[in-house]
């Protein structure tokens, strides 16, 4: 495991590379964490991949969270930050030959991004697995607009203090009109009681792609536990591998 530091939308972005043993130009897995979280959030993921064989580089976005070990603040993210992180990602490892095919892998906020990059860019990305990806966030964004007469300097999100920057940005387009863009096989996975995401976010998403499985996991919340959460990194896995 090595730290490797990448220029970033808000200064230094900071993520640990790792390396399955004895692979060959193994695919590189790209993790996204979601609001407020970091690269730790998923940690296990990141492990349990690299030991079937994906190299994995778990990162965290600039500002992502008050625990994130890159540059900028939760006032100065926005999803266009994270995607601009995350583009940057794909340029620094696109073309190395240590790695096959790049993949990408997002939770939540971090799924939302992961999706809209892959619309922008899908020769570069390999394969796409979501889970409870936050095609909510746009619409949170207005309703909170409506509610405040306009876009404040300032707001508090899911117990985070946000910038002007995140609702703005957030409002600037329609994620639904951007997914499609993305022609290749997607994988998205979502639980049924799922309380910040609701369901029919990713069942018109699987709708809008060419190539989508939809995966309900039964009593699950926004967050994967137990034999869910070994259920989910298992089909991942399994997923991503046979795109390599």
């Amino acid at each position: 495991m090595s730290e490797v530091i990448i220029r970033g939308s808000l200064g230094n972005l900071w993520g640990q590379l790792n390396l399955p043993e004895g692979a060959e130009r193994p695919p590189l897995v790209i993790l996204s964490h979601g609001f407020g979280g970091t690269h730790a959030g998923h940690r296990d993921y990141a492990d349990y991949f690299v030991r079937r064989g994906l190299a994995t580089y778990n990162f965290d976005f600039c500002g992502g969270g008050p625990g994130s070990r890159s540059d900028g603040t939760m006032l100065e993210m926005s999803v266009l930050t994270e995607a601009a992180d995350l583009n940057a990602i794909l340029d620094r490892f696109k073309g190395d030959g240590r790695f096959g095919k790049l993949m990408l892998w997002g939770g939540s906020q971090g799924g939302f991004v992961s999706a809209c990059v892959a619309a922008q860019r899908p020769g570069d990305v390999a394969a796409l697995a979501l889970e409870y990806p936050a095609f909510v966030l746009q619409e949170h964004a207005r309703l909170r607009a409506e509610a405040n007469g306009g876009i404040p300097e300032t707001e508090v999100v899911l117990g985070q203090t946000i910038g002007r920057k995140y609702s703005e940005d957030a409002l600037s387009f329609d994620v639904f009109d951007v997914i499609g863009g993305y022609g290749g096989d997607v994988l998205i996975l979502h639980g049924d009681r799922d309380s910040v995401v609701p369901l029919a976010c990713s069942q018109r998403a699987a709708g809008i792609y060419a190539a989508a499985e939809l995966v309900v996991l039964p009593g699950q919340d926004h967050g994967f536990t137990g034999q869910a959460r070994d259920g989910a990194m298992a089909r991942e896995a399994a997923f991503l591998l046979a795109h390599a």
